[in-house]
């Protein structure tokens, strides 16, 4: 979402030339506000000025601000440029390099010196002397990415990536040069019929991504409306260090008046376990795919890249005249080179096996009056059926409203869908949600939804089928630019295992976790904000009540080209149920959401400092120091003591 609004803050969005699908990718407008957008163009044509949005019904001072640096307004669309393509690369200004170091002080087991170990051999008096395993590199990491890119015109990047325990070496048999992770993209937007050509690593976004979902995808939070509805983006070029989840290859759309197709293809290989069948002639099959892209130990390092994988597709959109209708196909296949056959088990024999996949399925959008309405239904191979719908809605100026329901099959297998719902995969689950957003005032609101579902079969942690819910309510103030408060009360119950101490077997109870926040920002000084904030937890199952809290204050300082932050948390959980999630800021594009469990003190300091336009440095330092343990982590990430340090730096350069 950050690199998302910063391309757009330094190219912004032409509101003459912008779509329901910009405007509504932004997660700033309501319906009624793009209604009201679109309503106003038509009767009286292009804006002629930025400071004409105040004069469109509902578009009031703080939407504006909000708004203003991601748009723009111009005559001429931005992508279009007489330049050549190598002249608009070389002179583009959106360009940089980043290069990133971190470690963590303290030794892991994985880089102490291995351990010998003595076994007896197979015949009487021998023995067989080993080495227990350790992490083939250094524990430093390392990344590194270029990009240089303008909306709606072209991007072209590069990534590397060595993780900690990874080694730097060139061995063309693992695909590692040098780092063990690389990623490269080129991507050409609207060159006559060619809306997008993509080479490289890519995504694709389609629908309500329900066979095809990438990109920045909320789901269940405090923003109640926006963030159910997927924006149908089409192909995205891909810049993540996530080793999994995106395509290899090359795709295209290509646009014919009111149709657009999206034709894509990918070979990639994939990290696996292989494993050799005796009872079928010695014939290799896949048991599981490894999706985490660490490649530190042998073992990790014999599973990478272990067997090729083909995906493709296409999808064929019709979008009426106005932009207030569309309707698409897809179809995706997907073939592995062994079959994938998991280890038999009840909860997991309505999983995907086999070597092929393939998907069909249709999704809509409709926007009508206050009203978008949306959806998508697929069916795959197996004969399951996934499908979501659903419709965002302004009820009255100060109303937003937000319904979704889902139901994804028990054998329906989309491998790349990302749709809204409660499991993190589109499978075995049935829901329906609600949300509201409630403006009385524009220095005021409360935002709720309530979410109810179920899951027809087993599942993590749950040997039977089992529902739940959740509900989630949020007041927010500010009285002024330099104060926010809000405070939140989450409540989630979901059926669960639980031990009957008679018959000393699982039985289904009801956890219920509930979640207490309470959150103030302000100024007390123009160049000084802090940020104080209280989280608090109770979980309770069968007859156990659990309960766990944290307390963070954050001090964040602007001084001429200086930009310094810091926190200081003290947290207390009695259980992993407790754990106390906590955003923390980090350098450029690094994401920091951890978990504060157990009974410590956490603390970061981070400082920018930018000499001039072209070059910015980063430093961050973070320490944790645990008071209810000797050790921290299990296995190879094991520490011998009680504190965790990590220090972050980055360097960012322009051209």
């Amino acid at each position: 979402l950050y690199e998302s609004l910063l391309l757009l803050y330094q190219n912004p969005i032409n509101l003459n030339d912008a779509t329901r699908e910009d405007l509504s990718s932004l997660y700033i407008l309501s319906q009624h506000q793009i209604s009201n957008f679109f309503a106003y163009i038509n009767q009286n044509g292009k804006l002629l000025s930025i400071y004409e949005l105040q004069a469109i019904p509902s578009f009031n001072l703080p939407i504006i601000y909000k708004l203003i640096p991601f748009v723009t307004v111009q005559e001429v669309p931005l992508f279009q440029d007489s330049r050549s393509l190598w002249k608009r690369i070389r002179q583009e200004e959106n360009n940089y390099l980043v290069i990133r170091y971190q470690r963590l002080l303290e030794e892991r087991k994985g880089f102490t010196d291995p351990d010998t170990t003595i076994s007896i051999g197979p015949d009487l008096g021998d023995t067989i002397s080993t080495l227990s395993p350790r992490y083939l590199g250094s524990p430093d990491k390392v990344y590194t990415r270029f990009r240089v890119s303008h909306p709606r015109d072209f991007s072209l990047g590069f990534t590397l990536e060595k993780d900690a325990g990874e080694q730097v070496i060139w061995d063309n048999q693992t695909s590692r040069y040098l780092a063990d992770y690389y990623s490269f993209h080129f991507m050409l937007e609207n060159k006559g019929i060619f809306k997008k050509l993509a080479l490289g690593d890519y995504q694709v976004q389609i629908g309500q991504g329900l066979l095809l979902g990438a990109g920045f995808n909320v789901g269940k939070g405090s923003e109640t409306i926006t963030t159910i509805r997927r924006s149908n983006l089409g192909l995205r070029p891909y810049t993540s260090v996530l080793e999994s989840g995106f395509f290899r290859g090359i795709g295209t759309t290509l646009a014919f008046n009111q149709w657009e197709t999206t034709l894509f293809y990918s070979n990639k290989d994939l990290d696996a376990t292989v494993q050799v069948d005796t009872l079928s002639a010695f014939e290799e099959f896949i048991s599981s795919l490894q999706n985490t892209g660490l490649h530190r130990t042998p073992r990790e390092l014999a599973a990478k890249n272990l067997i090729g994988h083909r995906f493709w597709g296409s999808d064929v959109t019709f979008k009426s005249r106005t932009g207030n209708f569309q309707v698409g196909l897809t179809f995706t296949h997907s073939n592995f080179e062994l079959p994938i056959i998991r280890r038999p088990a009840i909860y997991n024999q309505f999983e995907f096996s086999g070597t092929q996949n393939y998907n069909l399925g249709m999704h809509y959008n409709f926007n009508w009056e206050n009203f978008n309405f949306f959806g998508e239904a697929a069916r795959s191979k197996s004969g399951g059926l996934g499908a979501v719908s659903g419709f965002i809605a302004s009820l009255f100026p100060s109303v937003e409203m937000a319904m979704h329901i889902r139901n994804y099959d028990r054998n329906f297998h989309s491998l790349f869908g990302a749709g809204f719902g409660e499991g993190s995969r589109n499978i075995n689950e049935q829901g329906i949600y609600w949300g509201m957003k409630f403006t009385p005032i524009p220095e005021f609101f409360i935002t709720a939804y309530y979410d109810r579902f179920r899951f027809k079969w087993l599942r993590f942690r749950a040997d039977g089928p089992s529902q739940g819910y959740e509900y989630l309510t949020r007041a927010s103030y500010k009285p002024t630019r330099e104060i926010i408060l809000y405070a939140q009360f989450r409540q989630e119950g979901k059926e669960t295992n639980s031990v009957d101490p008679e018959n000393n077997f699982n039985i289904l109870e009801l956890g219920i976790k509930r979640n207490y926040l309470v959150n103030v920002d302000y100024k007390v000084h123009p160049q000084i904000k802090m940020k104080s904030r209280v989280q608090f937890s109770t979980y309770s199952l069968a007859e156990e009540f659990t309960k766990g809290f944290a307390i963070i204050q954050d001090l964040n300082i602007e001084l001429y080209k200086f930009k310094i932050g810091g926190r200081i948390a003290l947290f207390d959980t009695e259980d992993f149920e407790n754990r106390q999630y906590v955003y923390e800021k980090d350098v450029l594009f690094a994401f920091s959401f951890p978990a504060y469990n157990g009974v410590g003190l956490r603390s970061y300091a981070i400082a920018q400092f930018s000499p001039n336009s072209t070059i910015t440095f980063w430093v961050r330092y973070s320490q944790t120091n645990f008071m209810d343990r000797d050790t921290i982590g299990s296995g190879l990430e094991e520490i011998d003591g009680d504190e965790l340090s990590e220090i972050k730096a980055q360097v960012r350069f322009r051209f």
